[in-house]
Formats: structure tokens, C-alpha cells, sequence
């Protein structure tokens, strides 16, 4: 009898323990779900209910997403009637090279008019807007100032103001917000297609934020009604891998977290990758050549980069494709480093920094850094501590404003 009550006891201890274990398990998973990062988009229930009934138009493009489906798919398969897509730079299935005039087309899935609003038609018009009750913003950004999104951002907010429609914003984070950084662009003669904004390089904000700093600051002649879905379980500091390629030379999250500090080579003789399939990873130049021994050569490829610097020629330069991106998070810097050495390494200095296209008296580099400052700087062997410097005051009058408009901590 005894022997029967230990088997018995012993057996109530053990499906007590795998209980416990299982209630554990589970306390885990509610915590991990609780801490885990939700887009504004995929909070559909919060949404869903004000789309219904209304014709909607939707700002989006390959990374506008519901879990892994398009938006535009997801909102259809919903009940949703959208009745126009309005496409930013690379197009709405994000297909374009960089700086490629998308025209207007039909969507050949869903047979929806997809406006292009990079080009000459940036903003949306009266006409274009007549038939659409809710504008909707789902886009998502990586927290650079020469990023166009927040220039398209700006120009669909100022076409609602004008014509009396409300845009719902559903936020998604931003990859670099951990870095503000970069001087500010205080003269409207560095404005360009690529930099219309009074910011650092690189702004810490959210889209959703973004657009209350638009509203707040007097960008636009009058405010736009806007309403944000915000992203769950966020914060300015937490790592966030995007889930779709923001744009087609934006392929890898290294890539997203070395472009603010690649980006700036654009306006240099030094090629950031366009060309590979490993733009914003590598660095280089044929004029290099004996200095470096790593080497690639950029090629035409469509709907990435057709003319990339260096076309056809072997660069040589610098490897970052292993380059451990959480020093990036840890300095809360860009990198200047890299900047500063191949201008150093480049033998013909006198045309490191290229003219500009658009405004032959303005180069590609000043207007892609607001300032000419920076360049001067570094053709006058300005140590990078003195050049940081020189940003400061600059960045903490941007920071003071930028607290204003903050949705996260």
C-alpha cells in the first residue's frame, strides 16, 4: 500500500513539474510576443474599421507589407477599395533604378492606376486626389535626410492640406534612428531632389514622427490632418531588421546600416557598390589600384544601377561587407573615418569631389551634405574630432526641436 502511494505521489510530482514547465513556457512566449516589434500595418484591427466604406489612396511600394504580403493585396483580399497607388522613387513594386523617372502605369496584378510621384509629378494633384476620401502612408524609411521618402512624405502631406483630405500614417520603424548625426542643412541652395529638409544627415525619426516635425516646423502653408497607427513594443534604440528591401540597392541589412555613412561617396570619384550586388558595402575606385588589395568592377544591371560610376573599370578600395555594424550603434556616429582615408589614399585630388549635375556651381557632395563645409574640411585635413565639432551646435538645436514630435522614447 505504501509503495503504491510513493508511485502515486511521485507520479503527481512529476505532471506537476511538466506543468510548471509548460506554464513557464508559455509566461515566455506572452513576454516575448509582448516585446516583440509590430508595425503600424500589421495592427489591421486598429485601422480596418476607418478604411471600410472609403475610397482609399495608399502611398506604398515593395516594403508597404502585412506581415509578408503587399498592403495592397492584403487591404484588397479585406474589402478595401483602393482606388489609386501612389508610387515614390523605384516605383510601387520598387523595380526602378536609382534616380529613374517612373512614369504612370496600371498595376498588372490588381489592375489599380499607380501614380508615380518621382519625376515631374512629385505631388499629387487636385485631379488625381478628387476620387480618394483617405490618403494612407505606408512606407518604409531608413532615417537619412538624402532618402527621398520623407521628400515624397512632405508632398503628399502638402496635397492633402490643400485639397482637405486626411492621411493615415502607418508607421514602421527606422533602422538607423539610434544616430543623429551630420551637419544640418541651414541654405536653400544645397535644397536638391535628394535634400530639401533642414536636418542633420541622418534625423532619428520614425515616418510618423517625421510627419509631425513637418507639421510642427512650418514646412507646410497650412497643416495636414493626420492620424498614425503607431509601431508596438518600439523604441528609438532597439535593433530592427527589415523584413523586404527597402529599395533595390538596399538588398541586405548591412547595406541599410552602412548607408549613412556609404551614402556620402555618391557625390565623390569613389564608387559605394552600385554596380555589384553589393551596393553600400564596398568602396573603391580604379585610381586606387596598388593601394588596396581588394577589387571588384561595376557592371550595368537593370532595375538596380545601369550606370553606375566606374562602369566596366576594377575598382579597388575597401571590403565592409563584414564590418561589425553594432560599433556603428555603439558610437552613435557615422562613419567619417572612411571618407577621410580614401580622400587621403586618392591620388588625384583635385577631382575626388565631382561637380554637381543639376548645378554645376554647387558639387554632387555638398549637395548630397547639405553644407559645403565638410568638404572644405577635408581637403583641408581637418581632423575628424574638429570636424564633429563643428557639427554640435547644430545638432543639439535639431536634437531640442526633434524631442517635440517624438511617439517613442
Amino acid at each position: 500500500m505504501m509503495r503504491l502511494i510513493s508511485i502515486l505521489f511521485s507520479a503527481l510530482l512529476a505532471i506537476s513539474s511538466i506543468v510548471c514547465t509548460a506554464q513557464k513556457a508559455s509566461s515566455i512566449q506572452r513576454i516575448s510576443n509582448k516585446s516583440e516589434i509590430i508595425t503600424g500595418a500589421d495592427q489591421v484591427d486598429k485601422y480596418l474599421p476607418y478604411l471600410k466604406g472609403k475610397r482609399i489612396g495608399l502611398v506604398a511600394n515593395q516594403s508597404s507589407v502585412i506581415g509578408r504580403k503587399s498592403s495592397v493585396d492584403s487591404l484588397l483580399s479585406l474589402g478595401v477599395k483602393i482606388v489609386k497607388v501612389f508610387g515614390p522613387e523605384h516605383g510601387f513594386r520598387g523595380n526602378a533604378s536609382n534616380g529613374a523617372v517612373v512614369s504612370n502605369e496600371t498595376d498588372a496584378k490588381t489592375g489599380i492606376p499607380i501614380i508615380s510621384l518621382y519625376g515631374k509629378n512629385q505631388k499629387p494633384s487636385k485631379e488625381q486626389l478628387a476620387d480618394i476620401d483617405l490618403m494612407v502612408f505606408d512606407i518604409q524609411d531608413v532615417g537619412c535626410r538624402y532618402y527621398t521618402n520623407i521628400n515624397t512624405l512632405e508632398y503628399v502631406m502638402e496635397a492633402c492640406a490643400e485639397n482637405n483630405k486626411e492621411l493615415l500614417i502607418l508607421d514602421r520603424p527606422n533602422p538607423n534612428a539610434y544616430v543623429i548625426d551630420g551637419p544640418v542643412m541651414t541654405e536653400d541652395k544645397f535644397k536638391s531632389a535628394i535634400g530639401i529638409h533642414y536636418i542633420p544627415m541622418t534625423h532619428g525619426m520614425t515616418i510618423g514622427e517625421f510627419a509631425q516635425y513637418l507639421n510642427g516646423q512650418g514646412y507646410l502653408k497650412e497643416q495636414c490632418r493626420i492620424n498614425i497607427i503607431k509601431v508596438a513594443n518600439y523604441d528609438h534604440d532597439k535593433p530592427y531588421e527589415l523584413p523586404i528591401n527597402p529599395s533595390p540597392n538596399l538588398n541586405t541589412q548591412q547595406a541599410v546600416m552602412l548607408f549613412p555613412s556609404l551614402c556620402m561617396f555618391e557625390g565623390t570619384a569613389i564608387n559605394e557598390g552600385r554596380g555589384t550586388y553589393m551596393p553600400f558595402t564596398i568602396l573603391g575606385a580604379p585610381a586606387l589600384k596598388g593601394k588596396y588589395s581588394f577589387s571588384y568592377k561595376p557592371e550595368s544591371i537593370p532595375g538596380m544601377s545601369e550606370r553606375p560610376n566606374h562602369k566596366d573599370s576594377v575598382c579597388y578600395g575597401l571590403d565592409l561587407r563584414n564590418y561589425e555594424i553594432t560599433q556603428l550603434r555603439r558610437s552613435r556616429q557615422i562613419n567619417l573615418s572612411w571618407l577621410i582615408e580614401l580622400y587621403s589614399a586618392y591620388p588625384d585630388k583635385a577631382n575626388f569631389f565631382t561637380p554637381g549635375r543639376a548645378n554645376q556651381d554647387i558639387s554632387a557632395f555638398d549637395l548630397r551634405i547639405g553644407t559645403d563645409q565638410l568638404r572644405k574640411q577635408i581637403i583641408a585635413g581637418v581632423s575628424e574630432a574638429d570636424i564633429r565639432k563643428s557639427w554640435e551646435p547644430g545638432l543639439q538645436k535639431f536634437k531640442a526641436i526633434r524631442m517635440k514630435y517624438l511617439l517613442y522614447p
